[in-house]
């Protein structure tokens, strides 16, 4: 018996496309940034607060959390950067300015304030609020606010 049926190749699964990829990267990432947050406890405005506190109740715990994000930052530059140009973009998007000037300065400054008032940045207070931690909240809608107004004022 012959087979009068052609055969073709099963249909396989399409290549994830870049428009898909990108995003689904970004969310990765974004997740593994956030689950850093909350592991490192810098999503809690208290021990935020009293790493700032270095005359009261000073605990440096957090600093070993930031050398540690220094040390993974340094290792992963030296691995990528060689690569000439990021997975899913044509190019790396690396600041070039290499002044103070005083739009860089006084941003600096109002977020250090920021934060030592409040204990959050936006990282982890965007952590929290994923965890459903209510009082972020009113830093949310304060920093929403400010982005508003800085937005409103350089026009």
């Amino acid at each position: 018996m012959t087979d009068t049926h052609t055969t073709r190749p099963a249909p396989s699964a399409p290549a994830p496309s870049a428009a898909l990829a990108l995003p689904l990267a970004a969310l990765g990432a974004g997740l593994l940034f956030g689950l850093g947050l909350v592991i490192s406890d810098m999503i809690n405005p208290a021990k935020v607060l009293n790493f700032l506190d270095v005359a009261g109740t000073w605990d440096p715990s957090l600093a070993f959390v930031m050398g540690g994000a220094m040390g993974v930052t340094a290792i992963g530059y030296r691995l990528i950067l060689p690569r000439g140009k990021p997975l899913f973009a044509g190019s790396f998007s690396l600041p070039t300015a290499r002044q103070l000037d005083p739009r860089l300065i006084g941003g600096a400054a109002l977020f250090g304030a920021g934060w030592g008032l409040a204990g959050f940045c936006p990282g982890p207070a965007l952590s929290a609020a994923a965890l459903g931690m209510g009082e972020v909240y009113i830093f949310l809608i304060a920093m929403l606010a400010g982005m508003g107004g800085w937005r409103w004022l350089v026009r």
